[in-house]
C-alpha cells in the first residue's frame, strides 16, 4: 500500500571507498565500511530517523523533520571524524551527506519520488565532510540550525525548470561560531535586542516576540519583495537567534548594510551583525533617501 508524505531525505555515502579497497583489500575495507555505516545508521536512530536503505558504502533515511536531519547528519560527522580507528595511510575517513526536505511516496518499506532525487543530486555536488542542503530544508530549520547555513551555490537538477540554491550546514562548532559575528549582552545592563523593526516603501515590520526571521528577495513569498537586475529570488533574511540579531546574505551578488555612522558593510554568502539603526541594500549600495531603500532599528 502506498502512502504520500513530506519527510527530510538524506544520503550519505563514504568517500573514496574504492580507494580503500585498493589500499586494505577487501575484507578490511569492508569493516572499515561497515562501522561506517554503523554510526550513520546509529546517529539516523538517535534523531528519529528511519534508515530505508543501505546501499555498500551508502545509506538511505527519512527524518519527520529538518532539525532532525541536521541534527543526525551532523552527529555522523562527528562520529566518524572522532573515531581513531577510521585512518588510511595517515588520512581519516570521510563521507558525505545531501539532503532534500519534500514529499516522497512510501511503499513496501521503501521510498519513490523526485525528492529523493534531490536529495542524492545534494549528495553528488558534496564534497568529503560536507553537508550539503537545499532550499526547501533550510526554511524549515529553526532558527538556531538556520544561521549556520551559508549558500555556496546553484546547479541545475534534472526535472526542475530552475537552478535549485546549493546550502551548506556548517555542522563543526568552530565554523559555525566565525558565521556569528554577535551581540553580546551587556554584562552591566543585561541589554539584549528584543526586536527589529524594518521600514520598506512606508510599510513596517517588526521583528522578535513570535517572530524570529523575514526574509527579503525578488520571490513574491518573502517578506520584503524588491525588484531589480541584482537582486536574487531569496536575497537574504534577518534573524533573532541566540540575542543576536544577524543578517545572513544568500545571493548572488551580496548585501550592503550602512549603519547610521555612515560605515559601509558588504556581506556575500555570511553573516553580519545588525545593531542600532541603518540601511540594507540588495545587491547594490542603498541610498537612505530613495523611496525604495529598506531601513532598519533594532530596538532593546
Amino acid at each position: 500500500m502506498s502512502n504520500e508524505t513530506e519527510v527530510a531525505v538524506v544520503f550519505a555515502d563514504v568517500v573514496g571507498s574504492t580507494r580503500l579497497y585498493e589500499v586494505l583489500g577487501d575484507l578490511k575495507a569492508r569493516d572499515m565500511v561497515v562501522a561506517c555505516v554503523d554510526i550513520m545508521r546509529a546517529a539516523t536512530e538517535r534523531n528519529r530517523g528511519s534508515v530505508i536503505k543501505t546501499i555498500g558504502d551508502e545509506i538511505l533515511a527519512i527524518f519527520p523533520t529538518a532539525d532532525d536531519a541536521v541534527n543526525a547528519a551532523s552527529e555522523m560527522q562527528q562520529d566518524i571524524g572522532a573515531r581513531p580507528s577510521l585512518s588510511v595511510q595517515g588520512q581519516h575517513v570521510a563521507i558525505r551527506i545531501g539532503c532534500h526536505f519534500g514529499p516522497v511516496v512510501l511503499e513496501n518499506r521503501d521510498i519513490f519520488g523526485a525528492s529523493v532525487h534531490t536529495a542524492n543530486r545534494m549528495t553528488s555536488q558534496a564534497k568529503a565532510g560536507q553537508v550539503i542542503l537545499t532550499a526547501e530544508t533550510v526554511e524549515r530549520l529553526s532558527a538556531e540550525w538556520r544561521v549556520a547555513t551559508r549558500q555556496i551555490d546553484v546547479t541545475p537538477v534534472r526535472g526542475r525548470a530552475e537552478e535549485m540554491e546549493l546550502f551548506e550546514l556548517l555542522w563543526q562548532q568552530e565554523d559555525a561560531t566565525s558565521m556569528l559575528p554577535s551581540i553580546e549582552i551587556d554584562a552591566r545592563t543585561g541589554h539584549r535586542p528584543q526586536r527589529v523593526r524594518l521600514n520598506y516603501r512606508g510599510r513596517d515590520m517588526v521583528l522578535g516576540d513570535r517572530r524570529e526571521s523575514l526574509t527579503m528577495g525578488r520571490a513574491d513569498e518573502n517578506d520584503v519583495v524588491a525588484q531589480g537586475p541584482l537582486i536574487s529570488r531569496i536575497h537574504a533574511r534577518i534573524e533573532i537567534a541566540r540575542n543576536k540579531v544577524m543578517l545572513v546574505d544568500q545571493s548572488t551578488n551580496g548585501t550592503f548594510v550602512v549603519g547610521e555612522d555612515g560605515k559601509e558593510s558588504f556581506v556575500r554568502r555570511d553573516s553580519h551583525p545588525l545593531t542600532g539603526q541603518g540601511t540594507i541594500g540588495l545587491g547594490k549600495l542603498p541610498d537612505a533617501a530613495a523611496p525604495d531603500a529598506i531601513k532598519y532599528r533594532v530596538e532593546e
